[in-house]
């Protein structure tokens, strides 16, 4: 039985929901804590056993492919000074016997298109697709990518990791209408984009991961291109379903939406808190800025 080894990372996006910050800085880069949303991305797919990481980079990405390099310099002035915790952190960056694959998408042609750059690569195995933005945290138990992973080797057809939003947010998502609602794995019925509220067929949305058998290349080349020339990874799910069982799993983990504003602050906390160097002084502080659960004014 061959297991999944490659992550495809969709990494070209503009960014611009953090404009300025991402002028010249890709999002995928920006830091939770101590470390860039891409490298949760990696650690995550690292967990789950996954080996050969294809990023779909455009221009001004290059520090993407430069944080998961060898850095010579960095590395001996460090141990020159014997900073050995700093050095070991460096070095852990990228795990041995990971390959970092970097494909250029030529144009910025949706989701789908991302995803298909990477079919000479991927070839004729499943396969996952992580978008960073999305920082889904489990601590403390298996990483969600591990857990789709787990539902694939076991059902062997493609899995969309799933929650349960409002009502009035499946505007936001690719919401998906299954064969029943009992339980975290379902089969899929239909996929559709962005639905009005009304319209909505259930709550059950579409976040960034997604592990997809490669038949699913076949189906983005049969796409038309819609909106804007985009060619929607979700178009090619539902045309994908009609031929084969697509399974929608409610993930164990907490998911922050680190492409808004607000997920990336959220996460940036959760995880501060945890962290071992500043955790105990983050939580004595926010307890102190907001004491009785109302935010104290400075003073003017």
């Amino acid at each position: 039985m061959k297991k999944v080894t490659k992550a495809v990372f969709p990494v070209a996006g503009m960014g611009t929901r953090f404009l300025p910050a991402t002028k010249a800085s890709p999002k995928e880069m920006l830091p939770i804590v101590d470390k860039p949303l891409i490298q949760y991305a990696v650690e995550e797919a690292v967990a789950a056993g996954i080996t050969d990481m294809i990023f779909i980079t455009g221009r001004t990405k290059r520090s993407i492919e430069d944080h998961f390099d060898k850095a010579y310099e960095l590395e001996t002035e460090l141990e020159a000074r014997g900073k050995k915790e700093l050095l070991e952190i460096v070095k852990k960056t990228v795990p041995k016997g990971v390959n970092c694959i970097y494909i250029r998408q030529p144009e910025a042609l949706g989701l789908g298109h991302a995803v298909l750059c990477a079919s000479h690569v991927v070839s004729d195995e499943a396969f996952a697709v992580i978008l960073a933005d999305d920082l889904l945290d489990n601590p403390g138990s298996s990483s969600v990518m591990q857990q789709m992973v787990g539902v694939y080797n076991y059902h062997r057809c493609s899995v969309l990791g799933t929650m349960n939003v409002p009502r009035e947010e499946t505007r936001q998502y690719g919401i998906v209408s299954t064969e029943n609602q009992n339980g975290d794995v379902q089969r899929v019925t239909g996929i559709i984009e962005k639905p009005k509220p009304a319209d909505a067929p259930t709550t059950q949305a579409v976040v960034g991961r997604y592990v997809l058998t490669p038949r699913i290349f076949d189906h983005i080349r049969a796409l038309k291109p819609g909106a804007g020339g985009e060619y929607q990874l979700t178009d090619a799910i539902a045309s994908l379903l009609k031929e084969e069982a697509v399974l929608s799993y409610q993930f164990q983990g907490v998911r922050y939406d680190c492409g808004s504003k607000m997920g990336y602050l959220k996460a940036t906390i959760e995880l501060g808190l945890r962290h071992h160097e500043i955790g105990e002084e983050l939580s004595s502080y926010l307890n102190e800025r907001f004491a009785g659960g109302v935010a104290k004014k400075k003073d003017k």
